[in-house]
């Protein structure tokens, strides 16, 4: 390494970048409660996540959203976040915060998400309370506020999930990131089936709903609460070392004879932790020496500012090939399951049940779609529930087909269940098919990161032995990169599937695209997906 553990005499400079390519500081381990406190955070994403998928078409239609806005309103907030990831993914880092590198990410983005719900789940509550009068600027002001508000969460929500999984990628050795990855998947679908029960629950009748005045109030209540708690735990969960100062004394008590490595791993493969306070020092001995050392910060700094502002696209256009192939593989996945997703409930009201939404509202063909769609509510708390268990029985899978074969039988289950629904639509079946959206969904959130990770482990190793030069991303940007795979399958679904929809006139397409594109993956993965042997 860097400085000889036998030398003797005063400290020397020793760069990052040199040390970090000759060998790598593993985190250590960590206990199963911490992690489950870092998992914290997907639960109460995902419960969030299930209140807006419950109310937000309710509150839509309720401040009078003109139907020409809404595909305005869910493409907005994909496309902001597909352009501006990769950003954020960058800027993270190298982010010098004292609280470490992701959690001040986090902590705002959980901001933007509770003030985006007190928006969409309140705006016509708050307009009607300042203009008390009804008129056309109430309406105006109702649907533009709740416009906002539905943005913003979405945009926040996406958005936290590609810092949270750097968070624990930093945080984590190799062994417990695939350990925690599982908590995470297990406790997204525990969030998402609390959410989707109490989303089903008529709080209008209920003495809290007269007490907090309608059920949309109810509900921001529980997911403010819910959101706020579980976001607190997350950010204690584990230690997050940050990149300048305090780390230089910490990692110098542990290693004091050798280079300072980072204890969370920063300077692991990709990242650009060599602008951290240019050089490294023990102590100031020589004027002249610190002068060098200042020097080298500033054109460090510079350097920084010039791979956030002009080589960022560059950075994820030039990934390895087999990174490139898992975004890809990513995308399909994603575009698949939320073709269905979406229009799982309006398929349920209108295929399975034979019911029509254009119906006048007291007419029996209105009265049996709802019942579809409330069928089709419980459908998706199936689906949340067997993600978690699914997430659970991964880990005896794992040893029998690897990654590689988790992430084929995903895809492959889910391309075969959603065309029988498609082709055979009857209620039972389509409920116990549900289960296998749950194995979809539970792939997604767990199988390509773990294939990252293995990626990243195997640079570093490769690193360690000079085996290849240390690159210039870092596990912040491509967590961004495979996460902003979901914000660009909701601009191809929002755009692409209603056109199909419009143009095959039912909605049934909808399932057997998804079945279509599932079953496309599954042979995308098995040609082009590699697993680290």
């Amino acid at each position: 390494m860097g400085v000889s553990s036998g030398q003797t005499g005063k400290p020397k400079y020793t760069s990052l970048a040199k040390a970090g390519s000759s060998g790598h500081a593993e985190p250590p381990r960590r206990s199963s409660g911490r992690l489950v406190m870092h998992s914290m955070a997907m639960f109460g994403r995902e419960f969030c996540y299930a209140v807006e998928a419950a109310y937000v078409t309710p509150v839509l239609l309720s401040v009078g959203l003109p139907k020409s806005l809404y595909s305005v309103v869910w493409l907005i907030s994909p496309i902001l976040g597909f352009m501006l990831q990769p950003i954020v993914g960058s800027a993270s880092d190298h982010c010098r915060s004292r609280w470490g590198k992701r959690r001040p990410y986090i902590l705002a983005l959980g901001i933007m998400m509770l003030l985006g719900m007190a928006l969409y789940l309140n705006g016509e509550t708050v307009v009607s309370a300042v203009l008390p009068k009804p008129s056309k600027k109430l309406t105006v002001w109702a649907v533009s506020i709740t416009m906002i508000g539905v943005v913003l969460f979405d945009f926040a929500a996406d958005f936290i999930d590609g810092p949270i999984k750097a968070y624990l990628f930093d945080v984590c050795s190799y062994q417990d990131k695939e350990k925690g990855l599982h908590y995470h998947a297990l406790f997204t679908g525990f969030g998402g089936a609390l959410g989707y029960l109490l989303g089903a629950i008529d709080w209008g009748h209920l003495e809290l709903g007269r007490l907090l005045g309608t059920e949309f109030q109810v509900m921001f209540f529980f997911s403010a609460l819910v959101f706020t708690i579980c976001l607190i735990i997350h950010l204690c969960s584990i230690p997050e070392a940050p990149l300048c100062d305090n780390q230089e004394d910490n990692t110098w008590q542990h290693n004091p004879h050798g280079p300072l490595l980072m204890q969370n791993g920063g300077s692991d493969y990709g990242s650009l932790e060599r602008v951290k306070n240019g050089y490294m020092k023990a102590e100031q001995t020589e004027p002249a020496t610190a002068k060098q050392g200042e020097v080298t910060e500033n054109t460090e700094n510079q350097t920084q500012i010039k791979m956030t502002m002009r080589s960022l696209l560059k950075a994820i256009l030039s990934m390895p090939p087999h990174y490139r192939y898992l975004c890809v593989s990513h995308l399909i996945g994603w575009t698949a399951f939320l073709s269905n997703m979406l229009f799982f409930t309006d398929f349920m009201g209108q295929i399975v049940y034979h019911g029509d939404p254009y119906a006048p509202h007291n007419s029996t063909s209105f009265i049996i779609y709802e019942r579809g769609v409330e069928v089709g509510c419980w459908g998706l708390c199936i689906n949340s529930v067997f993600s978690s268990l699914y997430s659970y029985f991964q880990k005896v899978l794992l040893s029998y087909v690897g990654l590689k074969g988790l992430y084929i039988m995903g895809y492959l289950l889910f391309g075969l269940g959603t065309g029988f629904i498609g082709l055979f639509p009857n209620v039972y079946s389509t409920l116990v098919l549900c289960a296998l959206f749950g194995v979809m969904s539970s792939t997604l959130y767990t199988v390509p990161f773990n294939l990252m990770a293995e990626y990243h482990h195997e640079d570093e190793r490769q690193q360690a032995t000079g085996m290849t030069p240390r690159g210039c991303r870092g596990r912040g940007i491509d967590c961004a990169a495979l996460t902003c795979m979901v914000q660009l399958a909701q601009i191809l679904v929002g755009v692409g599937l209603g056109v199909l929809v419009t143009s095959a006139g039912s909605v049934v397409v909808v399932v057997i695209v998804a079945s279509a594109v599932a079953l496309f993956g599954c042979c995308f993965v098995a040609l082009f997906v590699r697993c680290v042997e």
